[in-house]
């Protein structure tokens, strides 16, 4: 295996269609055990780089990409995630006004 990466647009390309994809899903992560798992698949594959723990197909930081819920492997080593089944959720944002109408003293 070569330690060339795809080019840096390419890279971009892919990057931010993940990155669109995970936000428009609330931003679920794998669970702790899904993710080891897909790290212990990465290290075992020969498009693997291994000095930056990038993927050699499509260029990503392997320990990043792997916590993404929304991602998949380049070369579909990984077993397809169903969005909210036991991986995690975080909450990007709250609304101001329903905080204040869910607590009465905030009024007072």
């Amino acid at each position: 295996m070569s330690e060339k990466t795809p080019s840096f647009l390419d890279m971009i390309k892919g990057f931010a269609t993940d990155v669109v994809e995970y936000a428009k899903q609330g931003a679920p992560h794998v669970t702790e055990n899904q993710y080891k798992e897909r790290i212990r698949t990465c290290a075992t594959c020969p498009d693997l780089i291994k000095k930056s723990m990038r993927c050699g197909k499509c260029g990503c930081l392997v320990e990043q990409k792997a916590r993404w819920a929304t991602t998949a492997c380049p070369a579909s080593k990984w077993p397809k995630v169903k969005i909210g089944s036991g991986g995690k959720k975080i909450q990007l944002g709250t609304k101001k006004d329903e905080s204040k109408s869910n607590n009465p003293k905030a009024s007072e």
